[in-house]
């Protein structure tokens, strides 16, 4: 199994809308207000309205579930649902939670990006699987998009 580069998300976040502890842990919801991705053979804009729905677990471990629309230079639109996880040690993810510029190799962020569009240009997004890394950044999140070949 391989992995070959396909293209990297910048997205741009507001503030953390905090709900707080609920069965399933603290709820948070980030909301996305835009950004841009590009790669070989897709470029485009994030579009705003999307969110990173968040549980933090009592173990610390965040767990995301991100959807937000893509459109692309030439007009095709392309839905992602972006799940992952991300942990690090306490210090650590209490930075990042403030708005801090962490070293990504100080903390783990994997995900695994959904893809769906009827656009026969961007089909190859629903043929494979795909997975990702990424870094969170005081306004932004920086995700790096690998097709499992």
């Amino acid at each position: 199994m391989e992995l070959e580069f396909a293209f990297e998300l910048r997205v741009e976040v507001s503030a953390i809308q905090v709900m707080g502890d609920t069965p399933k842990g603290n709820r948070r919801m980030i909301p996305i207000t835009g950004g841009t991705f590009e790669g070989k053979n897709i470029k485009g804009k994030v579009q705003p309205g999307g969110y990173d729905w968040q549980i933090i677990r009592t173990d610390g471990v965040a767990e995301l579930d991100a959807r937000y629309v893509l459109v692309t230079d030439d007009g095709a639109l392309i839905t992602i649902i972006n799940q992952g996880l991300r942990h690090g040690a306490p210090e650590v993810m209490q930075r990042l939670a403030v708005g801090k510029d962490v070293n990504p190799s100080e903390y783990y962020f994997r995900s695994i990006p959904i893809f769906e569009t009827v656009d026969p240009k961007y089909v190859w997004l629903t043929r494979s699987v795909f997975v990702a890394t990424g870094v969170r950044k005081p306004d932004k999140v920086l995700i790096q998009v690998y097709r499992v070949i």
